[in-house]
């Protein structure tokens, strides 16, 4: 007896129909990809949707060249303080005086310039060298006196304020030497034949995108090698194409304006040196395991308390660059400069994918945090949005990022 089995054997389905074709299977393993990393392109995501938004909604003033100049013009020390936040969050703890330490470093800047006329250099470098000062003060009673880092920051953060009122005399304080203003509004030079474009700007672009194509290649090899789950070489290659396709089209915006704002040479090297000390070195390492499990972490032989230490000196130094760069930016300290940049850095972490109980968290995130926050506050001042409704927009930006968080652990099980 025989026995028929064709039709047992199921028809192909045609290509795209369940996916297995090529551009359904190119968007199965895009939708695969952004499933499991949600928490690392979520707000990436995010903020693509809110550019393209605001660029709508704006008439397309949003992306002029020098609107998004301006853009990293006045974000730029909320983006400094967010990277020293992230770290600080990571490790399991908070820090609410960046702003005031912001405020009080102008303030003993300006003493510093404008009443003694000391050389601008100098005086940056002794304004650095302040808020480590101050940050290895906090680092000390929270790491080796055992003083909630809430408490000792809130102390903090009251202190700071104090002071800079005492230093300023409840006055305005400037001008500023034109060298120590070019950090905060200054351009690269233009140099080079005339093509139009900022050719040094066109060359940092050109060597940002080779750098970020061997260090991503590099990461998938190595990940290979030690057997690592990596993505598909398909995802990875659109990864890429859109990595390089968004630092062109930046390069070529702020190329076709006054070129890069120094600052944003200053973030580029920051956000690369804290990108790699948090990936690659064992401080970093440590850093995420005092916040991911403290007593593991202890018995894995970490000095939590020199790291917790470090952390908090590290905040003081960002807060004391970014307290030098608004004072450059507004040519002025100010009593009042500074108020609400600590919940404006919180908010950044935790919207770039901070965790509440610490642990996770990268430098990327907080500037993708940053970001996000910067693109609202420019969209909706260019939409003559009132004051009160922009706080209200953001307080639900910063709880929808905490609610995803929580909802993500869950989901997760962890």
């Amino acid at each position: 007896m025989s026995t028929d089995v064709t039709d047992k054997i199921p028809a192909a389905a045609p290509p795209g129909k369940d996916g297995s074709g090529a551009g359904g299977g190119l968007l199965r393993l895009v939708l695969d990809g952004l499933r499991r990393n949600m928490r690392q392109y979520g707000m990436l995501i995010a903020l693509g949707l809110i550019v393209i938004l605001f660029e709508v909604w704006t008439g397309g003033d949003l992306l002029l060249p020098r609107n998004v100049s301006n853009l990293v013009l006045q974000n730029s020390y909320i983006l400094i303080l967010a990277i020293g936040m992230m770290l600080v969050i990571i490790a399991g703890h908070i820090d609410l005086s960046v702003g005031s330490l912001t405020a009080f470093v102008g303030a003993f800047a300006a003493v510093l310039m404008v009443n003694h006329q000391v050389p601008w250099p100098v005086a940056l470098v002794l304004c650095l060298l302040m808020g480590a000062v101050a940050g290895s003060v906090q680092g000390l009673l929270i790491a080796y006196a055992g003083i909630p880092s809430f408490i000792v920051t809130l102390a903090g953060m009251l202190l700071f304020r104090g002071l800079t009122e005492i230093l300023l005399q409840g006055q305005t304080l400037g001008p500023f030497p034109g060298g120590l203003q070019k950090i905060g509004n200054g351009f690269l030079p233009a140099v080079g034949p005339n093509t139009n474009y900022h050719n040094i700007t066109l060359l940092l672009g050109l060597v940002m995108i080779a750098a970020v194509v061997w260090q991503e290649v590099r990461d998938r090899r190595r990940q290979q090698e030690f057997s690592l789950d990596v993505a598909p070489a398909k995802l990875f290659l659109l990864k890429l194409v859109a990595i390089v396709a968004a630092i062109l089209w930046l390069t070529l915006l702020l190329a076709s304006y006054d070129g890069a704002p120094i600052i944003l040479i200053i973030l580029g090297v920051l956000v690369a040196g804290y990108g790699y000390v948090m990936r690659n070195t064992v401080f970093g390492r440590h850093i995420y395991a005092i916040g991911g499990n403290l007593p593991a972490a202890k018995l894995s032989g970490v000095k939590d308390k020199r790291v917790t230490f470090q952390v908090f000196l590290n905040m003081g130094v960002l807060a004391a660059l970014a307290g030098l760069v608004v004072t450059s930016r507004l040519n002025a300290a100010s009593p009042k400069a500074g108020d609400g940049f600590e919940l404006e850095a919180i908010a950044s972490s935790f919207i770039g994918g901070a965790s509440m109980s610490g642990g996770v968290g990268t430098v990327l995130g907080a500037i993708i945090g940053g970001l996000v926050l910067g693109v609202l506050n420019n969209g909706m001042n260019l939409l003559s949005v009132g004051t009160d409704w922009q706080q209200v927009i953001k307080g639900l930006a910063l709880l929808t990022a905490v609610g995803f968080d929580v909802w993500n652990k869950r989901k997760s099980g962890s």
